[in-house]
């Protein structure tokens, strides 16, 4: 029975994956839940040292990185298992790795390498710092890349000491990026013909996550700060108590602040002199803030949401995760997609954030068996069954 596809939509590229831990199977697996041909390409057992990679094969968070993809088994350390994985490269439209950058080299699978296999061949390439420069040598762990891209530096309460992200946001982001980077090679391959070499790292994925806040530095030589849950600049934006939690509130720009008074039973604030415009309201931020404070802790947190709805002020729960996936809207929208495992059993997976009309994705596969598919692939790519037999005689696969 033929491999399901979780989508249609990049069913005709096939995905070559040495990656590991995170950032590179976040790539990934983007590209195959939009239905490319992803073949997982592992260490044989006989070659590990104790726990693969990415901890343990069934914790949730290697079952939610994996889905969708076939894996098989092959030694690239190895003279027959580097020739068989050219003969994969030679038949595939992207490899996607996440090594140190001298590991390809000593590997024999760099770009230059792979290019005289298959000119089309696509390869990305994920690491810590970026693929030369004096950081290249250096392991990337995401944390690393919170503090030295400057994200720990703003956030947190003021005066708290630095802060790091409760997911691993430098991780998540390059993998997103690499996987926008191949798919804009793809497009730009059916112009010119030719692959070419993709790379991010995590550092870079995290600067350009700053976003405005790096802008302000680089255009105004502004150097942000911890602001807690104040929004750096538009005030107020922010987490206000109520009777039975907090809530989110943000009342950007003056005739939503004026809402806002209104709503609270404040209307005086609108003439106060401190509290005139925003950038009086950003220099008073301690003010207002305690202003609004005084009123919103006596009604709960869901009169509150459903007033605020009604006046047009933007506001919202502060939900723990359970609390997410229970929510009205969050369940609309699927995001929770469930899968059956070869036993029988209901897995649950987080889905895609983005919707395609006529080609959409599904969790179509559960996270596949080390080399459970290793034969299956090498027959599908032209290998006999002679062949196949030698790649196990010789301990390749």
């Amino acid at each position: 029975m033929p491999f399901p596809r979780a989508s249609s939509a990049l069913s005709r590229f096939t995905v070559l994956d040495l990656t590991r831990v995170r950032s590179g199977p976040t790539c990934v697996r983007q590209l195959a839940d939009w239905g490319a041909n992803v073949i997982k390409i592992e260490t044989p057992p006989h070659l590990e040292k104790g726990e693969g990679p990415g901890g343990p094969r069934d914790n949730a968070d290697f079952q939610n990185l994996h889905r969708n993809k076939r894996s098989i088994t092959l030694d690239l350390k190895s003279p027959v298992g580097l020739a068989a994985f050219k003969r994969l490269v030679a038949k595939a439209d992207v490899v996607v790795e996440n090594f140190r950058p001298d590991v390809k080299g000593r590997l024999g699978i760099n770009y230059e390498a792979l290019k005289k296999v298959n000119k089309r061949i696509i390869l990305a390439s994920i690491s810590g710092f970026g693929q030369d420069g004096p950081y290249r040598d250096r392991p990337g762990f995401d944390q690393i890349a919170q503090g030295m891209g400057g994200l720990m530096s703003i956030t947190g309460l003021p005066g708290q000491g630095p802060v790091r992200v409760g997911i691993p946001v430098a991780d998540l982001c390059a993998g997103l990026f690499a996987a926008l980077g191949i798919q804009t090679a793809l497009l730009e391959r059916e112009v010119s013909g030719e692959g070419q070499w993709v790379n991010t790292s995590l550092l870079q994925a995290q600067i350009f996550m700053l976003d405005f806040q790096a802008a302000r530095w680089l255009q105004m030589g502004e150097v942000a700060k911890q602001a807690g849950n104040d929004h750096p600049t538009t005030i107020p934006t922010g987490v206000f108590k109520t009777a039975d939690g907090y809530i989110n509130i943000a009342a950007a720009g003056q005739a939503i602040w004026e809402r806002l008074c209104h709503a609270i039973g404040a209307p005086e604030l609108i003439d106060n002199p401190d509290y005139k415009s925003n950038s009086l309201r950003s220099k008073n931020r301690k003010a207002v803030n305690a202003a609004i404070e005084a009123k919103t802790p006596a009604k709960t947190s869901a009169e509150w949401i459903d007033l605020f709805e009604k006046a047009g002020v933007p506001s919202g729960p502060i939900y723990n995760i359970d609390q997410v996936f229970a929510d009205p809207q969050v369940k609309h929208l699927g995001i929770a997609q469930d899968a059956s495992k070869p036993n029988g059993e209901t897995q649950t997976f987080v889905g895609q954030p983005f919707a395609l009309s006529r080609t959409p994705s599904k969790i179509a596969a559960t996270p596949p068996a080390q080399g459970e598919h290793t034969d299956e692939v090498f027959k599908e790519f032209g290998f006999t069954d002679n062949e196949i037999a030698e790649l196990h005689t010789a301990k390749a696969v």
